[in-house]
């Protein structure tokens, strides 16, 4: 009896995933060959200032079309059906969940009802790995009487991106939208397969604080520089951290990508992938991007490529990240807000 419930809801998820499918607020790309074909990766996009509604679909597609992967990407929408990031109790079709073999995440403090939550702890619970990026460190904002409330950033064991990513919000370490990021790759880490084929990192995002556990790999540090251009040199001044500590703000570096193994509610393991870049502007850079592709190979299980074909499918001229509608005028950086108006249908390949 406890078998066929069991099929039931199982039967029940793919109903709903196909359902989700005609109904045109999420988005699939269909890998036809390659070595991940069979696997099932599922992108969860919501965040009101990085973008990632523009970079993760990128990023899916890459997968898809280079390396034969089935993507799905997941959205934050509006009432119309309008991807709308500032919609953070939206996600679309997280029965989605059920078939995933991998999730890549850039999300910001959303606050999703409990059945929402459920499919995504659904997931974590079964022991699948987790790549996250930028915000991911600090994904939940949820009510407290959500039955998922110890996973909100701020509680006394930093929520979902202490307790699994590895590190919650705590600060912009550089200074934010000024002095941008050089990734250093970490000398111990220079074997590890994630890092095959990777070698300049850039990103116009600024390095966060961060101090990931003991059991954490550091793979990579963030230089801040002086400016907003990889040319820029390195900041050289200093500052206090959160323990109090005054420190030159590149002495030592802060972490900006690392790995770790995390055992579940369920008693599983969770092979977590974490990086503070990745605002859909940094993907322009194609280490980060190489990184993240072979980081879904290595969370699978899968033989990481020498060098990753990371080459856009398409066109992909992100905005600058913001959370403005529209450029201000008395900015030099340009930072902008959403592409209002876009559905997830009109995201498909053509």
């Amino acid at each position: 009896m406890k078998l066929l419930r069991h099929l039931l809801t199982f039967l029940l998820g793919l109903s709903l995933c196909a359902a989700a499918a005609r109904a045109g607020d999420w988005v699939v790309y269909e890998g036809k060959s390659g070595p991940g074909h069979g696997k099932h990766v599922v992108f969860i996009s919501g965040d009101e200032e990085y973008r990632s509604e523009e970079g993760l679909p990128q990023l899916a597609k890459i997968l898809a079309v280079r390396h034969g992967f089935k993507c799905s990407v997941l959205f934050s929408v509006d009432k119309d059906g309008n991807i709308d990031s500032n919609a953070g109790g939206s996600l679309t079709h997280p029965a989605a969940l059920y078939t995933a073999d991998a999730i890549v995440m850039l999300i910001r403090f959303r606050h999703w009802d409990d059945d929402a939550m459920k499919h995504f702890a659904d997931a974590v619970n079964r022991g699948i790995p987790i790549i996250g990026l930028r915000t991911a460190t600090h994904a939940f904002n949820l009510k407290k009487e959500s039955a998922f409330n110890e996973w909100t950033y701020n509680n006394k064991e930093g929520g979902f991106g202490r307790m699994v990513l590895g590190e919650t919000w705590v600060s912009h370490w550089g200074k934010h939208r000024s002095e941008a990021t050089k990734g250093i790759i970490e000398p111990s880490a220079k074997a590890n397969a994630i890092l095959n084929g990777v070698t300049d990192i850039f990103g116009t995002t600024d390095v966060y604080e961060a101090a990931p556990p003991a059991d954490a790999t550091i793979l990579v540090r963030g230089q801040v520089l002086k400016g907003m251009n990889p040319t820029d040199a390195p900041a050289d001044y200093r500052k206090k951290n959160k323990a109090g500590v005054e420190q030159g703000v590149n002495d030592p570096m802060m972490p900006i990508v690392w790995t770790r193994e995390v055992k579940n509610a369920a008693g599983k393991n969770n092979k977590v992938l974490c990086t503070t870049m990745g605002a859909a502007t940094d993907l322009t850079s194609e280490g980060l991007r190489r990184l993240l592709v072979n980081g879904v190979y290595w969370g699978l299980g899968l033989k990481v490529p020498a060098k990753a074909d990371v080459s856009y499918v398409g066109e992909f001229k992100p905005l600058m990240y913001g959370t403005k509608d529209a450029a201000d005028p008395n900015d030099p950086h340009g930072f902008r807000g959403f592409k209002r108006g876009v559905k997830p249908a009109d995201l498909e390949l053509k």
